[in-house]
């Protein structure tokens, strides 16, 4: 009772303003999404796509399971850059320090999808795609790449300052990463209107290309409106929130006799 409580809170954050220049303060609701829709429109420096997700939160017993879909349609800049969708699908459980991912997989057209499987009682990290399987220790608080934007609906970072840095381990199916982000707010101009944001910064290291930068949205449970990065291939991609759909309602039992 006690973990469902905490978890009530979590997954309720919600805010109108902050606190004072360099605090973040968020007002809580007690209600729970069972299901988020997003839509993006997606630009890059070589076209223009379509990105659909759709977070779905179950209840069973006392614990909480988490499944993340991610449709990128065969329009603009990913029908250049491969044929067909990208389907990323990110599952898990719901834990007071937010998601805790058990499999995660890329599948682009007919490749061989790339996948990681979490072994949170070993402690072991599985890669599994085009290259072969590899084994990697499993540190605590371990994201893939598609939960990592959707795991602050679930814990908060109320209590971190302008300027704070957040440090979280991150595969993509390939690769472990150490990535550092950088804490700031702004206030961003969206299709839904202005929104106070948290911006997440991903810091650079020496040998690291990658560069990411995560807009989320206290008014919309911190659910991610604005993405930008550039990608180890150099490829710079931006993600703006196009529409956001949140269910609040539980489903019925199925028929019974």
């Amino acid at each position: 009772m006690r973990f469902f409580l905490i978890f009530l809170i979590l997954l309720g954050l919600k805010s109108t303003a902050f606190a004072s220049e360099n605090h973040i303060a968020l007002e809580t609701t007690t209600k729970i999404p069972k299901r988020i829709q997003i839509n993006y429109t997606v630009k890059a420096d070589i076209g223009y796509g379509e990105l659909n997700e759709i977070v779905d939160i179950d209840q069973n017993n006392e614990s909480h399971t988490f499944n993340i879909t991610s449709d990128a349609q065969a329009t603009g800049v990913f029908k250049i850059i491969n044929p067909g969708k990208i389907l990323r699908n990110s599952q898990g459980v719901v834990t007071e320090h937010g998601l805790q991912p058990n499999y995660y997989s890329d599948q682009r057209v007919d490749n061989q999808p790339s996948l990681a499987l979490f072994d949170w009682e070993k402690q072991i990290l599985t890669l599994k795609n085009e290259e072969g399987e590899t084994l990697k220790p499993l540190t605590s608080g371990t994201l893939d790449r598609l939960s990592l934007p959707y795991n602050f609906i679930f814990t908060p970072i109320s209590d971190m300052r302008n300027g704070d840095l957040l440090a979280i381990h991150v595969t993509d199916g390939h690769s472990l990463q150490l990535m550092q982000f950088k804490i700031s707010r702004e206030t961003l101009n969206t299709p839904l209107g202005p929104l106070d944001t948290v911006v997440l910064t991903k810091q650079q290291t020496n040998n690291d290309k990658m560069q990411k930068k995560i807009w989320l949205s206290p008014a919309y449970h911190m659910i991610p409106v604005h993405i930008q990065s550039i990608e180890k291939d150099g490829l710079e991609i931006e993600s703006m929130i196009a529409k956001i759909d949140i269910d609040y309602t539980v489903p019925p039992p199925c028929c019974t006799q």
